[in-house]
C-alpha cells in the first residue's frame, strides 16, 4: 500500500535497516506486553464489579422474562374467567373478577354483576371507587336513577358534578336529568336555565334536545 509521502510527492519511502527492522519488531513486543499488562490489572481490578453488574443485568432481564409471561399468563386467566362468569350469569364470580383485576375490566365486571343481581352496593361502590372515570359516571347515573328522589336538586347537582363537562361522554345525558330534578322540585327558573342550554347547543343529541324542548 503507498504511503502518504508516495501518493502525494511521487517518491518513494525509505527503505528500513535491518536494525530499524528489529527495533520496530522490539517496540511491537514491548507495547504488547505492555497493554497486556495493563489489560489484566484492569481486568483483575474490576472483575468483581463486572461480574455483578453482567450478574444483575442477567437477573434483570430473566425477571422482565418472567414478568412478561407472568402478566401475560394473568390476562389469558381474566380472560377465560371473565367469559365463563358471562356464560353462567354468575354476578358473584363477576364481582371477585372484578376484585382480582384492573383498570376498565375491573369495572365492566363490577358493573355487569350489578345488572345481573339489582345490588345497589355494587353500584356504589363502583361509582365511589371505580378505576376510570367513565364507569364511574355512568353508575352515578344509575345510583341516581334509583335514588334521585330522596336527594335534592343541589345534592344531585353535587353528585353528578364530575360530568358537568363535554370531555365526559354523559354530559348531556347528565344535564337532561338534572334539569328533570329541577323541575320536580319547582326550581323552573334553573330548569329552564339547562333546558335552553340544551337546545341552543347544536351538538345536544336528537333525542335529548327533544326532551328538553317539550320539557321547556
Amino acid at each position: 500500500m503507498a504511503t502518504m509521502l508516495e501518493r502525494n510527492k511521487k517518491v518513494k519511502a525509505p527503505k528500513k535497516t535491518h536494525a530499524e527492522h528489529m527495533e520496530d519488531a522490539l517496540y511491537r513486543e514491548v507495547w504488547e506486553d505492555v497493554n497486556n499488562e495493563k489489560t489484566m490489572q484492569f481486568i483483575k481490578k474490576y472483575s468483581k464489579p463486572m461480574m455483578v453488574a453482567a450478574f444483575a443485568i442477567m437477573i434483570i432481564a430473566t425477571g422482565i422474562q418472567i414478568g412478561v409471561r407472568t402478566h401475560r399468563a394473568n390476562k389469558i386467566a381474566t380472560a377465560n374467567a371473565y367469559e365463563m362468569a358471562i356464560e353462567n350469569a354468575d354476578a358473584n364470580a363477576l364481582a371477585a373478577l372484578s376484585d382480582n383485576a384492573s383498570g376498565a375490566t375491573a369495572d365492566l365486571a363490577l358493573f355487569q354483576a350489578y345488572l345481573l343481581d339489582n345490588d345497589i352496593n355494587k353500584l356504589e361502590k363502583l361509582a365511589n371507587d371505580g378505576n376510570t372515570a367513565d364507569f364511574r359516571d355512568l353508575a352515578r347515573l344509575h345510583v341516581v336513577g334509583i335514588r334521585g328522589d330522596d336527594m335534592s336538586a343541589d345534592e344531585m347537582k353535587k353528585y353528578l358534578s364530575d360530568m358537568d363537562s363535554k370531555n365526559s361522554p354523559f354530559y348531556y345525558t347528565a344535564r337532561i336529568t338534572l334539569a328533570q330534578k329541577y323541575l320536580a322540585s319547582g326550581d323552573v327558573a334553573t330548569a329552564n336555565e339547562i333546558l335552553d342550554d340544551l337546545i341552543a347547543d347544536k351538538n345536544t343529541p336528537s333525542t335529548i334536545a327533544a326532551t328538553a324542548a317539550s320539557l321547556r
